[in-house]
């Protein structure tokens, strides 16, 4: 084809050619449209696939209780001691021999699915936790559920995500979506495990991926009552108010719970290295002896043993002495610790509810007898220690507070938990900076991203490497000539920025304006056809990262005067903040 004399593409040209592109524009469009619309299909699929499992898995629990304890209340002697321990070693055998990846609650794993292996999670890890998770648990481990339920539905969405050939960035993001449906289903609360995914798996939503883990949670919780039933885990005794005097025993609530806490987490992280530095064969025999020692705590303590979701329901009723309730919460730190540290796959969301239901119900009931003015019913405390020890170990403080009102129901309570949760959380994170999750990724080698140390590291904004402009902003209605006038003024200037009365900005080389040969009066409209992304001083600074591109610098507008310019900014500007905040990292 030849050129016109000017030096363009005759008109049919661009016409063909525009049309082109605009009709593969508009494919690309309805591709993604039609990706989207499946990638929320599909979580509506994991979700029950999810949910039929999780069901499955606790059937398995139960049943295996059953056959190994009895269907007694409390195992009888030879029993509660020789099973836990026989099971241990079968238990190890699989561990070491057939599954060896699925030690751990489950939580990082699948982080690391997110963030190293592509949201790839292999099938047999997925038969594996389920099986022996299930014989852990039922064998009297103190170990529960939820944990390995959220990797299960993880496993899920990577199998169905592989199958279907999703491109690299949806299969990463299928396994939170499948952690959401598994964790919803084992704790009958879906709006839990939304934000436990979101805040401690993810640590960030778009509009499309928290569609997908919404639908994949309640799918997953529709599944699993319609074969269980809509009975909440526990029956939630009635609370209100009744003096502001009462906000202070929830106040000492947070900081006992908090010091708790912390003596979970520094058992558990010191106790699992020292076990795994012990000579290789007796890994063999470590599940062994923590079921043995667990086995025998559970001949005065059965409580302790497995899930113990019923025990919880009878201490939020004041069931048990406090004196008795305090026994327990040690007992069962200790239990987890051993079943835990020694390679035994299970969760620790359970035995942390656990310890803190037995704390609060504890601290209520012995505010009863020594404070018998407070009108308080201790199950009311053991509800919110169930938070309280959650925000303490689990660090995830606001899935702490929406699970109380969820699995109870009750919205006046959320003043309590609030602020026994908020004590516990910053005790512990005052006096053990890495939280739990962090400290097992690390121990196994995995370096992880800390989604509670990305919150706490401070945002760099725009506002934080911007400079002042050295001229004046033009205005696109002024004269050639007192554009000029202000480049003569300031010779050292390259561009100028110009703004539009529609808000738009525009950038001229003072090269380029100096050399024009048109009349002086005319606008500078006229002669600028650039138009340049804006910043405002607000956003973050990666924003103007990704937008200067080749733009020697960038205006700084302000929200309410879209032509007022408050700043420019460079990329030297933009490497130099971040040089900036790297040395004062460095330094702290």
């Amino acid at each position: 084809m030849t050129a016109t004399p000017e030096g363009q593409f005759p008109i049919s040209f661009w016409r063909k050619y525009y049309g082109r592109v605009r009709s593969v524009i508009a494919t690309a469009g309805e591709l993604s449209i039609r990706e989207e619309q499946v990638f929320l299909l599909l979580a509506i699929v994991i979700g029950v696939f999810s949910g039929l499992l999780v069901v499955l898995f606790r059937l398995l629990i139960e049943t295996l209780r059953i056959v190994l304890l009895g269907s007694a209340l409390r195992p009888s002697f030879p029993r509660v001691v020789i099973v836990p321990a026989v099971v241990g070693l079968v238990i190890a055998f699989l561990v070491i021999k057939v599954f060896p990846k699925i030690r751990g609650s489950g939580v990082n794993q699948t982080k690391g699915a997110l963030y190293i292996y592509d949201g790839y999670i292999a099938s047999s890890t997925v038969i594996g936790k389920f099986f022996v998770s299930a014989l852990a648990i039922g064998s009297g481990q103190s170990l529960g559920p939820e944990d390995p339920s959220l990797q299960i539905g993880a496993g899920v969405a990577s199998f169905l995500g592989r199958k279907l050939k999703l491109t690299r960035e949806r299969l990463r993001l299928i396994a939170p979506v499948g952690a959401a449906a598994g964790l919803a289903a084992a704790f009958n609360a879906p709006i839990t495990a939304v934000l436990f995914v979101i805040e401690e798996v993810i640590g960030r939503w778009s509009a499309g991926i928290l569609g997908a883990i919404v639908l994949s949670a309640i799918s997953s919780v529709v599944v699993e009552r319609w074969f269980l039933g809509d009975t909440p885990l526990f029956r939630i005794p009635s609370y209100h108010l009744v003096h502001p005097a009462e906000l202070l025993a929830y106040a000492a609530m947070g900081v006992v719970g908090g010091f708790a806490s912390l003596v979970f987490v520094k058992v558990v992280s010191y106790l699992r290295p020292k076990l795994r530095t012990l000579p290789h064969w007796t890994q063999y025999f470590q599940p062994a002896a923590a079921g043995l020692i667990i086995g025998l705590i559970g001949v005065r303590f059965p409580q302790v043993m497995g899930a113990g979701y019923e025990y919880m329901d009878q201490a939020m009723h004041g069931r048990f002495t406090w004196q008795f309730l305090a026994i327990l919460a040690g007992l069962k730190i200790l239990s987890t610790a051993l079943s835990f540290a020694s390679g035994t796959p299970g969760g620790l969301f359970a035995p942390v509810l656990f310890i803190g239901a037995m704390i609060g119900g504890s601290i209520g009931m012995g505010a009863q007898t020594f404070l018998p003015h407070l009108t308080i019913p201790a199950g009311a405390y053991a509800l919110v220690g169930m938070g309280t020890l959650f925000a303490g170990i689990l660090r995830a403080p606001m899935t702490s507070v929406f699970m109380i009102m969820e699995v109870s129901g009750n919205y006046s309570i959320i003043l309590p938990v609030i602020i026994s949760n908020t004590i516990a959380y910053l005790i512990s994170r005052s006096f053990q900076p890495v939280p739990i999750f962090d400290i097992l990724s690390r121990q196994d080698g995995l370096d992880l991203p800390s989604l509670e140390e990305e919150r706490e590291v401070g945002i760099l904004r725009v506002e934080d490497a911007m400079r002042p402009a050295s001229i004046r902003a033009l205005r696109s209605e002024e004269p050639l000539y007192s554009a000029r006038a202000v480049v003569r003024n300031a010779p050292d200037t390259e561009l100028l920025l110009v703004s539009f009365p529609d808000g738009r900005w525009g950038a001229i080389a003072a090269e380029t304006l100096m050399g024009l040969s048109a009349d002086e009066t005319t606008p500078l409209s006229d002669h600028v056809r650039i138009h340049l992304p804006l910043l405002y001083p607000d956003q973050p600074l990666d924003t103007a990262l990704r937008q200067i591109k080749d733009w020697p610098l960038l205006p700084v507008i302000h929200r309410a005067d879209l032509r007022r310019l408050v700043g420019v900014i460079s990329l030297k500007d933009i490497i130099a903040a971040y040089h900036d905040q790297g040395t004062h990292t460095v330094e702290e």
